[in-house]
């Protein structure tokens, strides 16, 4: 982490802060939809951070902590979203999960989709430790600042998050058993 960019930042230097910001956003865009699901919830909730890092940036005490720390804000900013998506009336539609499959795509389409459900099944606490360790490669000390928990509870997040997504594909793939009418329609 460049501590000059981040200090040039927080005495108000807006040039710096759009090359940091410009330096994470692709990072906090995949943690947001990897906890999310749902690509529009996932800029809303980018979006709303940044705002947030700006605001708040005078407060960050150790520059060399800014990545954890705006990944912190971000999914206090993705916890809201989720709430508000549970308020409205309607869910949203995920743009990515109506596109056409085309050919030899189809085993990769079916593999993402067992693996978005089981995801889908995790909680947001089991995702973002999932999103910030496996997908964005922080470390286990990185994703405890983040989510301001011990490293140990990472840990044991990260130990259930994966046994439960195991435990969702292999419920998936194993063949439903005949109901009752399935039996009695075979007579």
């Amino acid at each position: 982490m460049d501590t000059d960019l981040v200090n040039r930042a927080q005495n108000g230097d807006q040039e710096a802060f759009a090359d940091l910001i410009t330096m994470f956003a692709i990072p906090l865009r995949k943690a947001a939809y990897g906890v999310l699901r749902d690509m529009d919830l996932a800029e809303d909730a980018t979006q709303r951070a940044v705002i947030a890092i700006w605001r708040d940036l005078t407060r960050l005490r150790d520059p060399h902590s800014f990545g954890p720390w705006s990944y912190r804000i971000l999914l206090r900013e993705c916890y809201a979203q989720r709430r508000w998506w549970r308020r409205s009336s309607s869910p949203p539609v995920d743009p990515a999960a109506t596109e056409g499959v085309v050919g030899d795509a189809l085993p990769d389409v079916v593999l993402r989709d067992q693996l978005e459900r089981g995801f889908a099944r995790l909680s947001m606490e089991h995702r973002a430790v999932i999103v910030l360790y496996r997908q964005l490669g922080l470390s286990l000390a990185e994703v405890a600042e983040a989510q301001a928990i011990p490293v140990g509870t990472v840990k044991s997040r990260l130990h259930r998050a994966m046994q439960e997504l195991r435990s969702a594909l292999e419920a998936d793939l194993r063949p439903a058993r005949p109901g009752r009418e399935a039996a009695e329609v075979s007579r």
